[in-house]
């Protein structure tokens, strides 16, 4: 598999133990880190398979997958520090049931933070500088690592 591959299929690949991002095995899915940090410990909950929708889920499943969605937005809480966490599912690029878990900063401009991240300009999503390398954010996916898994612990 060349570097990039495991992107075709992050869900496969998470399974195969292929996907670099991953940060820990959920009840619901998988932990992963967000492929650009410019807004430290952003995160995604990828769920076991590839649901169309969150209501694909019956009540026991969407459950646990709305629990461990919190789940990392504490670690997030706990390890960054952000001022809050803001919790998306939209699935309109990837058509597939998957949950972005962003940390929000004081530090942000001003001027977007009453905004979506989605609005921050494309070179934060796809400039070389801001994208997850283990040598840089390495340390940061172990610290949430550890985090998630103890709260998992406590929750289940």
């Amino acid at each position: 598999m060349n570097s990039e591959e495991w992107k075709n299929d992050r869900i496969a690949a998470a399974h195969k133990g292929e996907n670099p991002m991953v940060i820990a095995k959920m009840r619901s899915g998988f932990a992963v880190m967000g492929d650009t940090q410019f807004l430290p410990g952003y995160c995604l909950l990828l769920p076991w398979k590839a649901y169309g929708s969150l209501e694909e889920l019956d009540f026991q499943k969407r459950s646990e997958y709305l629990l461990d969605m919190s789940l990392i937005g504490e670690a997030i809480t706990v390890v960054c520090n952000p001022r809050r966490i803001n919790y998306s599912i939209y699935g309109n690029t990837d058509a597939y049931l998957h949950s972005h878990i962003f940390p929000r900063y004081n530090w942000e401009p001003k001027e977007r933070i009453p905004y979506p991240v989605w609005q921050y300009p494309s070179n934060k999503w796809f400039d070389a500088e801001y994208q997850y390398k283990e040598e840089k954010h390495g340390g940061l996916k172990q610290k949430l690592s550890h985090k998630i898994n103890e709260l998992m612990e406590k929750a289940y």
